[in-house]
Formats: C-alpha cells, sequence, structure tokens
C-alpha cells in the first residue's frame, strides 16, 4: 500500500486496516485525505492479499467528525454539485467493493463521517460512538449519498428527523435503531470483533463474497431488477472452481480450500 499523509494503513491476516489520522482536526475529511481514501480503496480492490476492510478513526474522540468545514468557503453551485459527486463517487467505491468493508465507528461520526461508516458493509459502534447529519445547520444537506443510505437503514420518517432536526444519535439508540450491527465498550474490542467477523467470513468462497455483496446493492438500485441480478449472480457462481470445490469438500466431509477462482 502507498504512504499516506492523512491515513495510517497496516495488514495482518488478509484484514487491511485504515484510520483516517487527523486527531487534531477530529479526523475530519479535507480533499487530501479524501483523495487518498480513494486510492487506498482502489488499490485494495486489486490486492490479492487482502481480503477484507476495517476503517476506523485515530484516537478515541471521533471516527470522523464531518467534513473540513474550512474547505467550504468557496463552494458555489458549480463546484458543489462537483464536491457533492466526488465523495459519492468514494463512497460508492467502499459500498460496492467485492471485499467486505467494516466501520469500528470510535467517538464522532457526523456528516460525512456517518456517511462514511454507512458506506461500509457492517458497523460497529464504541459505547462512546454519535452519529449524525448536522448539515443543515450549515444551510446544506448530506451529500456523500447521506441522504439515500440513511433512508435505506433507519426508515423514512426517523431518516427525516435526524436530518431535518440535525440531532445526534448515541449508540444505544443506533443499535435500536439498526444503523449499527454490533455494540461494543471500547475501540480496542471494537477492533478485535471486526477482525472476529472477517476471519468468519474469510472461511468462505471469496466469490461468492463479493456476489453477495452486489445483490444486496442492487436492491436499493432503481436500475436493477434485484431478483434477477441474484439469479444471474448465482448462476455465475454455478461455473467457478470455488463452487466445485464447495459442494466436494462438503460431500467429503472435509473443510473446503477456495481459491477465488
Amino acid at each position: 500500500m502507498s504512504n499516506y499523509k492523512n491515513l495510517v494503513t497496516a495488514q495482518d491476516n488478509g484484514i487491511l486496516t485504515v484510520t483516517i489520522n487527523r486527531p487534531e482536526k477530529m479526523n475530519a475529511l479535507n480533499s487530501i485525505t479524501l483523495a487518498e481514501l480513494k486510492t487506498c480503496i482502489e488499490d485494495a480492490y486489486d490486492a490479492a492479499a487482502i481480503k477484507g476492510i476495517i476503517v476506523t478513526g485515530a484516537g478515541n474522540k471521533a471516527f470522523v467528525a464531518g467534513a473540513d468545514i474550512s474547505e467550504f468557503t468557496e463552494l458555489n453551485e458549480l463546484n458543489g454539485r462537483k464536491f457533492s459527486e466526488r465523495g459519492q463517487e468514494i463512497y460508492s467505491l467502499i459500498e460496492n467493493c467485492p471485499k467486505p468493508v467494516i466501520a469500528v465507528v470510535n467517538g464522532y461520526a457526523l456528516g460525512g463521517g456517518c456517511e462514511l461508516s454507512m458506506a461500509c458493509h457492517i458497523r460497529i459502534g464504541t459505547g462512546n460512538a454519535f452519529f449524525g447529519q448536522p448539515e443543515v445547520s450549515l444551510g446544506i444537506l448530506p451529500a456523500y449519498g447521506g441522504t439515500q443510505r440513511l433512508t435505506h437503514l433507519v426508515g423514512k420518517g426517523k431518516a427525516l428527523e435526524l436530518m431535518m432536526t440535525g440531532e445526534m444519535l448515541g449508540a444505544d439508540d443506533a443499535l435500536s435503531l439498526r444503523l449499527i450491527n454490533h455494540l461494543v465498550t471500547t475501540k480496542e474490542e471494537g477492533l478485535e470483533k471486526a477482525k472476529e467477523i472477517l476471519l468468519r467470513v474469510f472461511k468462505n468462497a471469496p466469490l461468492s463474497i463479493g456476489m453477495v455483496i452486489n445483490c444486496v446493492n442492487a436492491t436499493y438500485s432503481k436500475d436493477e431488477d434485484g431478483y434477477q441480478f441474484e439469479a444471474n449472480s448465482f448462476a455465475n457462481c454455478c461455473k467457478t472452481e470455488d463452487f466445485k470445490e464447495g459442494t466436494t469438500a462438503f460431500l467429503e466431509k472435509r473443510a473446503p480450500e477456495f481459491k477465488g477462482a
């Protein structure tokens, strides 16, 4: 992986851990950080040694406290649209990654930070986690896919309430609304939980995992028939060597050895 200014990466047992590293700015996402995140995720797509990704924030105060507001002063109608589309593109890369991506949310996940967590496939929150989309207090709205993903996750009524009031959710409320999958006490516990989940995932066929992600994402696409997408994906699985290995191993009563082919 590349050397980054605002990211710290570590790789172990097939897991790439990506830490947003601007603790002095509450890990706020400036243009440099977003560009580095894009490069990092793109590299992970093609890296055979990487089977799954964990995204977290440096320190314990913030996962990502939002976008870097100092970069907002020059926004206008033209570049504001580009600003939104660029963030959506990066977060779509995460959402559509064929390898599982887990957010370990420690501290504040606000604005673009909340949107980043929602782009990940699974979310683990610590006891001090707070989630929110407070953009209306700045005269704007969530622009990195937040209006869409929050609605999908918590439902229309609650999403509208949260985005129109700008109020924050504590970890317990986030769990009850299914905004997070798991609630742990500390960031360290969150990272261990994420690794535990990923190691369970890694026992299964990687091509199948990627297709499951694509099928679930197709649920929310107006351009896709999710059921047909599922049938097509199943057909694609049936022509893989991993399918032959999985069925053979089952019949032979042994653990499968998947190759991702």
